[in-house]
């Protein structure tokens, strides 16, 4: 386990649904302004640990600190990129409207927006690439295009914590690349990211730490501690393969979920 001082700390965390465990004593330290992957299988959990984080589903057991302070103590702190398919992208709504919508922690639902928000707003817009797309309506938008729209809202939250839940998916290599200069940006301004992805190769070459989740925790660390012969069949189970020290995974996911493993 890696000890450093710790932005958020998750102290033996469970959830269940239903009398079924999703989150099983997740414990471990994140610290501040870091990159991290959250690697699993379909329904591993990493969703739920994201809407915890930003308080969606409530703590069953266990509890959270963020910079020492109690979970939802710090106001509109936590910013969440969900998955494209949760949204509803029929509303009707401009480009703008949405990314607007991160405002609303920093000054309410019912206050006028002001300078400063349009300020923040076109600086996000600007940020995420889509300038020229403003005025749209969301459901007229490309799968990427709206995958940007929704990093713009989050960063017009101005967060110290920034989750997005598998932003890749789907999306063309243009919007991958205008992602990872969001993150760029964010590890600049000491933001702590977290990105839950199917692509163990990008955990490893693109993150600075990795957690490795399958409803309970199997390893935390540096990728090369996490991806490990031993985890990775743990994480998995019956839906890895070893091929010549490469793990490929039968889980319904992108094809490039491929990663050379060490013997151990």
């Amino acid at each position: 386990m890696i000890v450093e001082p710790a932005r958020i700390d998750i102290n033996h965390i469970s959830i269940n649904y239903d009398g079924v465990s999703i989150l099983e004593n997740i414990d471990l330290q994140i610290p501040e302004g870091i990159r991290v992957a959250v690697v699993g299988p379909n329904g591993a959990g990493k969703s739920t640990l994201f809407k915890v984080l930003v308080g969606e589903i409530p703590i069953q057991s266990g509890y959270i600190n963020i910079h020492c302070q109690p979970l939802g103590t710090h106001k509109d702190c936590v910013a969440y990129v969900p998955q494209r398919e949760e949204v509803d992208w029929h509303f009707p709504v401009t480009v703008e409207d949405v990314v607007m919508m991160g405002r609303y922690g920093q000054r309410g639902w019912l206050t006028r927006s002001s300078h400063q928000d349009h300020k923040v707003v076109l600086r996000s817009i600007q940020e995420t690439g889509i300038s020229d797309l403003t005025k749209h309506s969301i459901s007229d938008l490309s799968g990427g295009q709206q995958q940007r729209v929704f990093l713009a809202r989050a960063l017009a939250q101005q967060p110290h914590i920034f989750l997005l839940d598998e932003p890749f998916n789907g999306v063309d290599a243009p919007t991958q690349d205008a992602i990872f200069v969001v993150l760029d940006n964010l590890r600049k301004k000491q933001v702590t990211t977290m990105v839950s992805t199917h692509d163990m190769n990008l955990a490893k070459t693109h993150f600075d730490r990795v957690i490795l989740l399958n409803k309970r925790l199997i390893a935390y660390g540096t990728p090369d501690q996490v991806f490990t012969r031993e985890h990775i069949q743990q994480a998995f189970t019956d839906r890895v393969v070893i091929v010549d020290d490469n793990a490929i995974i039968d889980d319904c996911c992108p094809p490039s979920d491929h990663i050379s493993g060490k013997k151990q």
